[in-house]
């Protein structure tokens, strides 16, 4: 059984928790409750509550355990000496148990867009700049329009101390290139800590710009989550908890990554990226910005809420 659930890919990091769950109701005893409780602290060092009504575009809130279609707003920020930051990485993911599938759709940072409650028109990455997390979901919420229920914050410099935790990684560069004072041919790569974080902050030197580094931060990710769902990262639990609690926050609570767990897995066997098939660089004032037709925008809105099974 185990040998066939590691053949699946693009599984979610919350694959760590059921794998805890299962060893728990198999193996049982001190070994395994001492997993569960670091898992627990791990989540509520990362649970962060934010102060944010509830969407207009709901009607109802999610109950897991009906099963309900949900989003989440998965933010790689770049947090620096001194800076706040800006999320450099902005995914949507919608999840549908009933489908079983997972649509995923990465914004470019510099896609121009309203600020909702800021009263501007900018990148859309300075949301967060401006007003944390709470700005950010209803700027993407206002741009899709559709409701973003949860958020989950990874600090891009913990990247370093989350690959080194779960071992280190292998991702497929399509692209060969020097950046970090490291060189990444083409092919399998092996990195470290410090050779990932390098990896996924070059962008100058890559002729899809943004898109192309938006590519090596999901591999980042990808990678991280396949190592630290493997049987043998539980040996390293300690390690990969401490890690993900110091560099990860959520405001999705221990109880509801069980409940998600148990009425969604099947849903990461099918994941889709959804890509922006039009949209065009261009600078305003001298300003670099991405823009994306309103048609493609609204093609985009129509996919999601199908996803989520709202009205269009």
């Amino acid at each position: 059984m185990r040998a066939e659930k590691h053949k699946k890919k693009k599984r979610t990091w919350l694959r760590v928790t059921g794998i805890v769950l299962l060893l728990m109701v198999l193996g049982g005893g001190a070994y395994a409750y001492s997993v569960y409780h670091s898992l627990n602290s791990a989540v509520e060092t990362m649970h962060e509550p934010i102060k944010r009504d509830k969407s207009d575009k709901r009607t109802e809130e999610v109950k897991f355990q009906e099963r309900d279609p949900f989003s989440v707003l998965l933010m790689g920020v770049d947090e620096r000496k001194n800076d706040k930051g800006r999320s450099d990485t902005m995914i949507v993911l919608t999840v549908n148990p009933d489908t079983k599938s997972v649509k995923m759709l990465s914004i470019p940072r510099d896609t121009l867009t309203d600020i909702v409650g800021h009263g501007t028109r900018d990148k859309i990455n300075h949301a967060y700049a401006f007003g944390g997390v709470e700005m950010a979901m209803d700027t993407v919420e206002e741009m899709l329009d559709i409701p973003i229920d949860y958020y989950v914050q990874i600090n891009m410099e913990g990247f370093e101390d989350i690959v080194n935790a779960v071992g280190g990684i292998t991702v497929n560069n399509d692209l060969s290139f020097d950046a970090g004072g490291y060189s990444f041919p083409e092919g399998q790569v092996d990195l470290n800590g410090k050779k990932a974080l390098a990896y996924t902050r070059m962008r100058y030197d890559d002729p899809r710009g943004d898109f192309g580094r938006q590519i090596r931060q999901r591999q980042i990710i990808q990678g991280i989550i396949s190592e630290g769902a493997s049987v043998k990262s539980l040996w390293k639990f300690d390690d990969i908890f401490d890690a993900l609690g110091s560099n990860v926050k959520t405001n999705i609570e221990f109880k509801e990554m069980v409940d998600i767990q148990k009425h969604y897995k099947d849903a990461s066997n099918d994941i889709e990226q959804i890509k922006i098939e039009a949209g065009s660089s261009t600078r305003i004032d001298n300003i670099y910005y991405y823009v994306i037709p309103e048609e493609e925008i609204a093609r985009l809105q129509n996919l999601l809420k199908e996803h989520l099974e709202l009205e269009s």
